[in-house]
């Protein structure tokens, strides 16, 4: 499973994890990701997205056709 947010495009990020001696080892920061299932009705189908949680919440804000479009306009398949 890809750790990537499918409307926000969130992905994980790498640094350095610095011990209280200062010595750095590489690490990884990943996203708080999700899978939700919503009801698009204009499709009446459902359609199961893996989302970040800010994406959930652009959701809520926006719904979940207008989320669908952004989605479809950067070439992804739904």
């Amino acid at each position: 499973m890809s750790a990537r947010c499918r409307l926000t495009g969130a992905a994980p990020v790498f640094g350095n994890r610095v011990s209280h001696s200062h010595r750095r080892t590489r690490r990884r920061w990943n996203p708080n990701i999700q899978h939700r299932r919503y009801w698009l009705p204009s499709e009446n189908r459902h359609v199961r997205l893996t989302l970040s949680t800010q994406a959930i919440k652009t959701i809520d804000k926006i719904g979940i056709e207008a989320a669908v479009a952004r989605i479809r306009a950067r070439g992804e398949k739904i």
